[in-house]
């Protein structure tokens, strides 16, 4: 039987402003700080059923992440002294595409996909991740919510702008009514790509180049000693790689844009998980071991 590890602080949780103010919606992201597991570090508040942390501690994390978020019904008749219910936290078995699945109900076993969109209160939607980015899209008139997984290949798929389509199809949604919270990921600072992946973006977007930052790789000892690095190539030095930097938090605010949300609707995390590993769970900054945040949002009933 797990005993309980330690806890130094109460989860921290990032919430965007504008969805703030709407007070039938419950959403948030969480980070690293506040929980029960030490897989990854002290006091982790890991929410992903790693290979390396005990699931007990990843449902006491998911627990205490949930109460502290305020998805709770507290309400039980004839009984004055009673611990809050949970409400139920559906998660996918994430594949980087661009399935969106809408939820009515819990179920049995894990849906496969990236996205999932819901008018039903009580249920918690959420997004697993540690590097790409959460997005929240809430329709604030219809009370309708959308929760979507956008590394570079569900962005490159449209995953968001595909969510604006199927938030109409499903609800009846207008964009322009839309409000979207684009979580904290690996921003352009950080998340550096091969070329192969400008070439699917520019082929798929007329914007596509913009999204790209270069940045030339410097060396000391070929900038003091430049005629040890002398070529035959023209203009007679040999050329030091190029760093290729994407901002995929851009490249979905523009999805969101060419889909209709307006641009006062979009709020973006300006925290970069590679920048803080202190604060956010990041796959590229911890090489691989690491835990998972949940970008979430339900409907209170």
């Amino acid at each position: 039987m797990a005993t309980r590890a330690p806890i130094q602080s109460k989860p921290s949780i990032l919430r965007a402003e504008h969805l703030g103010k709407l007070p039938w919606l419950v959403h948030g992201f969480s980070t690293r700080a506040g929980g029960f597991s030490r897989a990854y570090g002290k006091s982790d508040l890991n929410l992903g059923f790693t290979k390396d942390d005990a699931r007990a501690r990843v449902e006491q994390n998911r627990a205490r992440f949930l109460r502290e978020l305020g998805a709770v019904i507290r309400e039980r008749r004839g009984s004055p002294r009673v611990s809050p219910w949970l409400w139920p936290l559906i998660t996918l078995r994430q594949i980087h595409s661009d399935i969106i699945r809408r939820v009515d109900s819990t179920a049995e076993e894990p849906l496969s996909g990236d996205g999932m969109i819901t008018a039903t209160p009580g249920l918690l939607l959420g997004i697993q991740v540690a590097d790409c980015l959460p997005v929240i899209l809430v329709d604030s008139r219809r009370h309708v919510v959308g929760v979507f997984h956008a590394g570079w290949r569900g962005t490159l798929k449209r995953i968001v702008e595909k969510g604006v389509g199927e938030m109409h199809r499903c609800f009846g949604s207008h964009p322009r009514d839309l409000k979207a919270a684009i979580g904290p990921g690996i921003r352009g600072c950080c998340y550096e790509v091969g070329e192969e992946v400008r070439i699917k973006f520019e082929s798929q977007f007329a914007y596509g180049e913009s999204l790209f930052r270069e940045v030339k790789e410097s060396d000391p000892v070929r900038e003091k000693y430049p005629l040890l690095f002398l070529s035959a190539r023209a203009p007679g030095h040999s050329e030091l790689p190029k760093k290729l930097f994407l901002d995929l938090v851009e490249a979905n605010r523009r999805q969101l844009r060419v889909a209709g949300v307006p641009a006062k609707s979009i709020e973006a995390s300006p925290h970069c998980t590679n920048c803080r590993p202190d604060l956010l769970f990041s796959y590229r900054a911890e090489k691989g071991k690491t835990g998972r945040m949940l970008g979430v949002a339900g409907i209170r009933n």
